[in-house]
Formats: structure tokens, sequence, C-alpha cells
């Protein structure tokens, strides 16, 4: 069973940026998709961004597009979700997911495995 770390969360202002990491261990991960998702404080659990098992594809929620990036590194087992341009409605913890099955394109609606979250505050 692979297990999933994030790290990178915090506070910062509105108008910063945040590097969000996930270090995976105990399982496989280069044949599988990943993403990050978001839960706000009274909302349900949202997709942000999702990558391909390759790497060569990713996809975006509307709300982040053009100020977030997702990135994998398969040697490392790392996935990376940097966002800039942050603003108080980012403010969420933060999930690392694998997807359920390998080879996918990285569109994650139901994912196999999360992480414990790693909290994101924005303030205004």
């Amino acid at each position: 069973q692979v297990q999933l770390v994030e790290s990178g969360g915090g506070l910062v202002q509105a108008g910063g940026s945040l590097s969000l990491s996930c270090a995976a261990s105990g399982g496989t991960f280069v044949t599988y998709a990943m993403a990050w998702f978001r839960q706000a404080p009274g909302k349900e659990r949202e997709f942000v961004a999702g990558i391909q098992w390759t790497g060569a594809n990713t996809y975006y929620a509307d709300s982040v597009k053009g100020r977030c990036t997702i990135s994998r590194d398969n040697g490392k087992k790392m996935v990376y979700l940097q966002m800039n341009s942050l603003k108080p409605e980012d403010t969420a913890i933060y999930y690392c997911a694998r997807d359920t099955r390998p080879y996918g394109s990285g569109r994650i609606t139901t994912p196999g495995s999360w992480g414990q979250g790693t909290q994101v505050t924005v303030s205004s």
C-alpha cells in the first residue's frame, strides 16, 4: 500500500506563492496518475490538478488554471504543486492523491490513496 506525505503548506499573504510536495513510499508510483485535491472549511473536497503517469499531460480546475503547476519526479517518487498569485479562497487543506488504477490520464475523480493533507492559509 502506498503512503503519501504532503509538505510545504503554511500561511501566506494574498498574491504570494507556495510550493507543495508529496512524497510517495511503500507502493507503486511511476505507473499511476497523481493529483492534488483540496477541502475548504464547510465545503466538499475538490480536484485541483492532476498529472498523467508519464507526466506528459496535466489537468487543472478552472479556479487555479494559470496560477498552479503540477509536476512529478518519478525517480524520486515525488509530486509537486507550485501555486502562485494565491487568493484567500485558496485557503484549504491540500491532499495528495494516487489514482485507483495504473496508466491513468490524470483526470482523477475517485483516488485510491490519500495523504494526510497540508494546510494552506492565504490571508487578505
